[in-house]
């Protein structure tokens, strides 16, 4: 029997992140879970969770002296956690900017720089970067997400070409709709109307090329997929864009 295999997934508490935790577990993995908000009561046994706001460096520092005592490699490194401002440019602080870059952009850094010796030790580590399509096509008014996003799919290629001499690869994620807490809250900005929460699901639905809104588990698969060296061994420096065709279609169409 093969030893069980360990990953660390940032906003683990999250709809996208919430999935991940569950997959990993029924994959076998031993689950590292890391959220600003407690995750409640099924995180998986034989895991670990960590409450930490991860936007702030210390608590970086203070979340890997958890890890390292708990494991000695990883061989995952989910970087899953975000937030999102969702209001005109000219009317986004500079404190609403650097919240988001620090959430969802910096966090990743500081992650990457303090478990890397983990990765490397694993002899075949993964880093999944959570990026957004929002990342390569964009809406108005959710300017400082898409530039982090945009930051983070850039800094993924960058880290696969420094950590392929470690084996460690590192590829991105970017989500189209999917139906998470997230999402509904950014339902408020009136692209998709102003009717209820279901018929601005349905109409964002609609703007899809398969004709609805992506579901957690579904991100979750594919984030498994770019982590397990099974399947994904020959993959690094990408960028895999699961959105039901959203971003196929012209937006003059």
């Amino acid at each position: 029997m093969s030893e069980m295999k360990t990953v660390l997934i940032t906003g683990a508490g999250g709809g996208i992140g919430h999935a991940s935790v569950q997959l990993f577990a029924e994959k076998g993995w031993c689950v590292i879970g890391v959220d600003r908000l407690p995750f409640g009561d099924d995180f998986p046994a034989n895991g670990h969770f960590i409450q930490a706001d991860i936007s702030h460096p210390e608590a970086a520092d203070s979340i890997f002296v958890q890890v390292r005592a708990f494991t000695a490699s990883l061989d995952a490194l989910v970087n899953n956690a975000a937030v999102q401002v969702a209001k005109p440019l000219v009317e986004t602080t500079v404190e609403e900017w650097d919240g988001v870059m620090a959430s969802n952009l910096r966090s990743a850094f500081l992650f990457v720089k303090l478990a890397h010796p983990l990765l490397k030790a694993a002899r075949g580590g993964a880093i999944v970067n959570v990026s957004s399509v929002h990342a390569v096509q964009t809406s108005a008014n959710i300017a400082a997400y898409a530039a982090s996003k945009g930051g983070l799919l850039a800094l993924t290629r960058a880290m696969a070409i420094e950590f392929a001499r470690d084996e460690i690869r590192v590829n991105a994620i970017l989500p189209g709709a999917v139906d998470t807490p997230m999402l509904r809250a950014g339902l408020n900005r009136g692209h998709v109307g102003d009717g209820d929460m279901q018929s601005r699901l349905d109409n964002l639905a609609r703007k899809t090329v398969n004709g609805r809104v992506g579901k957690p588990e579904e991100i979750a698969h594919a984030i498994y997929f770019l982590a397990d060296i099974t399947q994904s061994s020959f993959m690094t420096g990408q960028a895999m864009i699961v959105d039901g065709g959203a971003t196929a279609r012209l937006s003059t169409e």
